[in-house]
């Protein structure tokens, strides 16, 4: 019984993530770039949790593929839940099984915890190595003094960082008469760190380097997921034996029912109140940009859109590369100027959408800047695998070949990107290849030939530059056409519709412009344009 419901538990958490968020994982997978080199290792080990960072960078690359990802992620789960059983185990050796269904709560706090994406998957194994050597020191609970344990702190330190805490207080509530001096061996050692980490935040030792994503930042579960599986192993000792519990088969049934409510109850929360639908449907955008799966974009903005700029950059980007905007965009919200393309902004997502809207439409060198600020954005100063591919697609695309080198050489010691790395070097230093190419020789007609600055307010300009160097780039139109009714240039966009019926390749007017034209020429007072809803609203009316 207790077998199949660990199974199950593994079933679900594995078709959770795989069916159900596979852009969460998509999301953690694109800020990191694990590289299988012995610099690499050193530079991650070197300080406090550093091997439990560099395991947790070496199972997040999985995430790549959604399967393999959320396999990963079910076996972790299920290893918490088994080692907080074998745990309870350890203080109590005759547990009625009513106490198993108590086993889950760490891992459904896990699940609660995993909501908040900028957890790493460093502070899990982090966890797991801590809990897994307080279950293997079971041997030493005899001695009189624990000699291993004196070197299994500071080493389990230098693994997991200071979730080391929760090995030695699980070894003194096992054997406090032989354990006692842990706590202060284990503060020594957390002391000394602090004396050679000067460059970090005493907050950032104290807590973990490694364990959450944004610096000086911590979320509260990351406290209480250890301290509940401390208070589950404490917990036993307060429970009757098994000889005591012979006459209470009534009492064992109730309490065995009322901790498998509880476990449901906090699965529930777990799922409910820690993923936030608007943040994941955010994820799941970018997620379906990152695959190019323009189609259900539309189909899910038709169902549910969230009402900013990101997800706006998103659906006009898949709308154009259907060639439904000129069509259907004010059939979806739109946050204003920067529904099209997003101004800079310093983090490390918002700018992803217009980043791939720039290489599409052919600017190659505002979607290279873009990627390159997004990559130097990462908090946690990693790089990015994803942010990297696209920069080096521009580099080739622009013939700057002998930076792209440098970063191909980064990729090539990379698992999931090695192949396509090799590919592209094949490519260096000839352009008449890339001429060929059927993506970077197209891109390279599109793209703007001269180099010059421009700031933001004037983008439209620069779309309606990129489409008169290329009248195939339809995109462009569509873009530039779109920008002047964002930006409300009425007279601008009356002037130009020359161009969409010369070169916009349209049978006929397309529906959108149809609504914008009949509502300029009304004045304003068509009261059922799509078009004028939105000039409404920006104008701060209903």
């Amino acid at each position: 019984m207790k077998t199949a419901a660990t199974a199950l538990f593994g079933v679900l958490v594995f078709l959770f993530w795989w069916l159900c968020y596979p852009h969460a994982q998509s999301y953690q997978e694109q800020y990191q770039m694990f590289l299988f080199t012995n610099d690499y290792f050193t530079q991650r080990v070197m300080q406090p949790g550093g091997l439990a960072d560099y395991l947790g960078e070496f199972f997040v690359q999985f995430y790549y593929l959604k399967w393999a990802g959320a396999l990963v992620l079910a076996v972790m789960y299920v290893l918490l839940q088994w080692l907080t059983w074998k745990l309870m185990r350890l203080q109590a050796n005759s547990l009625s099984s009513w106490c198993y269904p108590l086993s889950f709560i760490p891992s459904l706090l896990l699940l609660w915890l995993m909501g908040d994406e900028s957890v790493l998957l460093s502070y899990v194994v982090a966890l797991l190595m801590v809990m897994t050597a307080a279950w293997a020191s079971q041997g030493w609970d005899r001695c009189r003094f624990s000699w291993p344990d004196l070197v299994a702190v500071p080493l389990l330190y230098a693994a997991a960082g200071p979730l080391a805490w929760v090995y030695v207080v699980l070894r003194v509530l096992r054997t406090p008469r032989h354990c006692w001096w842990m706590p202060v061996l284990m503060a020594v050692t957390h002391w000394a760190s602090a004396l050679f980490l000067l460059q970090w935040p005493l907050k950032s030792v104290a807590l973990g380097l490694n364990y959450y994503r944004i610096p000086l930042h911590y979320h509260v579960l990351q406290a209480i997921l250890p301290l509940a599986v401390v208070a589950l192993t404490a917990l036993v000792h307060c429970l009757p034996g098994a000889s005591q519990r012979k006459t209470m088969a009534i009492a064992e049934k109730t309490w065995g029912g009322l901790s498998t409510v509880a476990v449901f109850v906090l699965a529930f929360c777990a799922i409910h109140h820690g993923y936030d639908k608007d943040k994941y449907e955010l994820l799941m955008q970018d997620y379906l940009v990152r695959q190019e799966c323009w189609d259900e974009i539309i189909s899910r903005a038709d169902k549910y859109q969230v009402e900013n700029a990101f997800s706006c950059n998103c659906v006009n980007l898949a709308l154009a590369k259907q060639r439904r905007l000129a069509d259907g965009m004010f059939d979806y919200y739109q946050s204003g100027e920067d529904a099209l393309l997003m101004p800079m902004i310093r983090d490390l997502t918002s700018n992803i959408p217009t980043a791939e809207a720039f290489w599409h439409l052919g600017m190659v060198n505002s979607a290279y800047r873009y990627m390159h600020d997004l990559q130097e954005s990462i908090l946690n100063a990693r790089k990015s695998a994803r942010f990297t591919k696209r920069m080096v697609e521009c580099l080739i695309v622009n013939g700057k070949y002998a930076l792209a080198a440098k970063h191909l050489a980064l990729l090539q010691h990379t698992l999931f990107y090695r192949g396509w790395a090799n590919e592209m070097c094949q490519l260096l230093y000839q352009d008449a290849k890339v001429d060929r190419h059927p993506l970077y020789g197209k891109k390279r007609k599109m793209r703007f030939k001269n180099d010059f600055l421009y700031s933001y307010d004037e983008i439209h300009k620069m779309l309606g530059l990129l489409f008169i160097d290329n009248a195939e780039n339809t995109m462009a139109l569509d873009y530039f056409m779109g920008e002047l009714l964002l930006k409300g240039k009425p007279q601008e966009f009356m002037q130009y519709m020359s161009w969409v019926q010369q070169y916009g390749g349209y049978q006929y007017m397309p529906r959108g412009y149809q609504d914008a034209v009949r509502f300029i020429q009304s004045n304003g007072t068509n009261t059922t344009s799509s078009y004028g809803k939105y000039v409404r609203k920006m104008m701060g009316g209903n």
